[in-house]
């Protein structure tokens, strides 16, 4: 399957502090590699705080915030994990209602660790296969989910696309699926 991103916008979703960063720099490098455009979608504008899990890592400048864009401005979402990072955006209505559009207007989404809480707090989980790291597994299923132990699963509802992944190890399967799945 192509991987040509040639032409697409993707929208990476963070807050202001607690991103994984190896979840985002790799799938971002994967996406400008692909010829796609990725662009840092954050809750707040400025420098965005990332982690090696818990240790501060780099910043990494936003560049519009989401009282700025329109899910329609982009082609895709990637939602990088991180304990803190899911955890403050679903307390943020504007991040949980710019997540929800991706499935409202049926574009593909992809989430890796912990970033599915944030798809928990925006209802879109119910009757979906998707994995996450494992202490999420009880919040899915009480979503209506089904949750798989997995290196990643691709799950097709509706017209809407999502790629899911557990955990940092699993970022090469990851990238190469939300690739395959952006570029259809």
């Amino acid at each position: 399957m192509s991987t040509n991103l040639q032409g697409k916008t993707v929208a990476f979703l963070v807050a202001h502090d607690g991103i994984e960063q190896v979840e985002l720099t790799e799938p971002w490098k994967a996406v400008e590699q692909a010829g796609g455009t990725p662009r840092l979608i954050s809750t707040s504008g400025g420098r965005v705080q990332a982690r090696d899990h818990l240790e501060k890592a780099d910043t990494f400048p936003v560049d519009a915030t989401v009282d700025e864009v329109s899910t329609a401005d982009f082609d895709a979402l990637v939602l990088p994990g991180g304990v803190a990072n899911p955890d403050f955006l679903r307390m943020q209505s504007k991040a949980v209602a710019f997540a929800k559009g991706f499935f409202d207007q049926a574009k593909p989404v992809a989430a890796i660790c912990h970033a599915p809480w944030t798809l928990v707090e925006a209802d879109v989980v119910r009757g979906r296969t998707l994995t996450s790291w494992p202490s999420l597994r009880t919040d899915i299923r009480n979503a209506g989910g089904t949750w798989v132990d997995q290196e990643v699963a691709r799950c097709t509802a509706g017209s809407n696309t999502l790629v899911t992944s557990r955990k940092p190890d699993d970022l090469k399967a990851f990238c190469q699926e939300l690739l395959e799945t952006f570029a259809a």
